[in-house]
């Protein structure tokens, strides 16, 4: 599975912007596509999650402001973020999860920068 993501950039806060992953390859057994955020200095965070069945969750920091969602064919996920805030900046990635048997595999995008500045 390769995954493709684009759509950062520079925002003010309060501003939106919207993510895109791409996924190509062997996507049929991916069970769940995921967002993850990376600040300088602290741990990569789990920001969205969207499962093969369409259900969808959020972290609290990001909870009525970030929507998942995903294309028809499933190939491609996005993430619309509103309201923006300072502390949304951080480096994004998107991830799949593909269960093959009793393996887990997971598959990573090459990450896009988001700042919100004024």
């Amino acid at each position: 599975v390769q995954l493709q993501a684009s759509g950062g950039g520079l925002v003010q806060p309060g501003g939106s912007l919207r993510l895109s992953c791409a996924a190509s390859g062997s996507i049929f057994s991916i069970r769940a596509r995921n967002w993850y955020r990376q600040a300088p200095g602290k741990q990569r965070e789990l920001v969205a999650t969207i499962t093969s069945g369409g259900s969808t969750d959020y972290a609290d920091s990001v909870k009525g402001r970030f929507t998942i969602s995903r294309d028809h064919t499933r190939t491609t996920v996005y993430l619309q973020m509103d309201k923006l805030k300072p502390e949304d900046t951080a480096v994004y990635y998107c991830n799949a999860r593909r269960i093959v048997a009793t393996t887990t595999y997971n598959y990573w995008g090459q990450g896009t920068q988001v700042t919100v500045s004024s």
